[in-house]
């Protein structure tokens, strides 16, 4: 499966922005969609999760309550709304699939290209 990742730019602090990603087959029901960040220097870190059957969300702590991960089953894409953004929100953001849910890359077994998030203070 090819995962593509769009919708990243540039915003301002406290602005909005929304994430997609698009898979290239239908995701099954025991799939976990995720969105994971990184910058430079740093490793990638868990931002959000889905559970494609159930539809049961996760967030990192840092991002609850402003970000909302959501699906689109038909169109097999999942989205990332970002709502109050703030500097430290700048990164590149990537899309990934696995069977198992988990806050660490290594519990994904595709990914996407990335989209790269700048937040202007």
């Amino acid at each position: 499966v090819q995962l593509q990742a769009s919708g990243g730019g540039l915003v301002q602090a406290g602005g909005s922005l929304r994430l997609s990603c698009a898979a290239s087959r239908r995701i099954y029901s025991s799939g976990v969609l995720g969105w994971f960040r990184q910058t430079p220097g740093k490793e990638r870190e868990f931002v959000a999760a889905i559970r494609w059957g159930s539809g049961i969300r996760y967030y990192e702590d840092s991002v609850r309550g402003r970000f909302t991960i959501s699906k689109d089953s038909a169109a097999n894409t999942v989205y990332l709304q970002m709502s109050s953004l703030k500097p430290d929100d700048a990164a590149v953001y990537y899309c990934a699939m696995g069977s198992h849910y988990g806050t660490t890359p290594n519990a994904y077994d595709h990914w996407g290209q990335g989209t790269l998030v700048t937040v202007s203070s």
